[in-house]
């Protein structure tokens, strides 16, 4: 690549300032607002480098230059200084997500803060059913032949189901079942559980038997078959200050197309990890009609433990260090509730 320190440091300064003022930034308004030791001359000519090189272009020929998306990758790899969370910033945080009481509440805390802290639109996986653990297994009489099953996983999800029964069961025979249920399957993956599930009718006593192999549909259907992953979305409406810069013609209606779709949203959080963020700028996002914008995203869960994922999109032109700041803190304290 062959850039040198001041080249890097003149692209810095583009990023920066661009970002801040989203207009184009030219070599004059470079040397007045940082202390680069050069003139306006040879900041030019740094500047033609860089756009030789791809890495910030002019939009129009009047104009100053801005970023590429591969001028904001290296910026991102290799000049962007880590900018830590104010004390302010860290309790406010805090004491926005304290106060959740289930894990409803957490996810839904979760992403309004992250698209008013960043100002961008904001996702959270609620915790993956493939990732988590039965914690414990509940039936309540309904009636005589009909239970509710409810399976709370060690994430804190909670699936609940009506079973109906082929016939009467007595409160003893529940208190039975429940515990067999429990005794069998607390502490297990959800992904590990078909087995052993399937095993509880060839256990169960005779008179039982066709109670535990309606219970057993049900459970595979919810332990197993029902994986469908759950997500939260707020500040879509923080689209709306994306910048004719930051956009082609028309190209808004495929972002908010694309935010709509499950699926998509998903492949956001493809192989995150804990505490490490992970950033796709432009191009680099799989997902075609996301290609005008970067993705912010990290995996959140109690310790080391991953469980899903959460993250921000939003224009290419977007201070990066202070919003990759702000997406792992709040997965930190996120996994740190669930910990708890």
């Amino acid at each position: 690549m062959g850039l040198d320190d001041r080249k890097l440091e003149v692209l810095r300064a583009i990023v920066e300032d661009y970002v801040a003022t989203q207009e184009p930034v030219g070599s004059k308004a470079l040397v007045e607002r940082h202390a680069l030791g050069v003139s306006p001359a040879t900041v030019r000519n740094d500047m033609a480098v860089l756009e030789e090189e791809g890495f910030i272009r002019q939009p129009h020929t009047s104009a100053g230059r801005v970023p590429t998306d591969r001028g904001y990758r290296l910026f991102v790899d290799r000049l962007s200084r880590v900018k830590p969370l104010s004390p302010a910033e860290r309790r406010a945080i805090e004491r926005f997500l304290v106060g959740a009481v289930d894990l409803d509440d957490v996810v839904h805390r979760a992403v309004r803060l992250l698209a008013q802290l960043t100002r961008q639109v904001a996702v959270v996986q609620y915790p993956s059913l493939t990732r988590s653990s039965v914690r414990h297994l509940e039936l309540v009489p309904v009636s005589t032949t009909r239970l509710l099953l409810v399976m709370i996983t060690d994430t804190g999800r909670v699936e609940q189901r009506v079973v109906e029964l082929p016939g009467p069961v007595e409160p003893d025979e529940i208190t039975d079942l429940r515990r067999t249920l429990n005794a069998t399957l607390v502490g297990v993956k959800l992904v590990d559980t078909p087995p052993l599930v399937q095993g509880l009718v060839e256990r169960a006593e005779p008179q039982a038997k066709a109670t535990m192999s309606t219970l057993v549909s049900v459970l595979l259907e919810t332990l197993v078959e029902r994986h469908e992953e759950r997500l939260a979305l707020a500040g879509t409406s923080n689209l709306a200050r994306m910048g004719p810069l930051d956009l082609t013609t028309g190209a808004l209606r495929p972002i908010l197309e694309a935010l709509e779709e499950e699926v998509i949203l998903l492949k956001l959080f493809d192989e995150v990890k804990s505490g490490a963020a992970r950033v796709r700028i432009g191009d680099e996002n799989e997902v075609v009609d996301l290609r005008a914008t970067s993705v912010v995203s990290t995996g959140y869960g109690p310790g080391a433990t991953v469980v899903g994922g959460m993250g921000i999109v939003g224009p290419t032109r977007m201070d990066y260090p202070g919003t990759i700041a702000t997406v792992r803190a709040v997965a930190r304290y996120v996994g740190e509730m669930l910990g708890h």
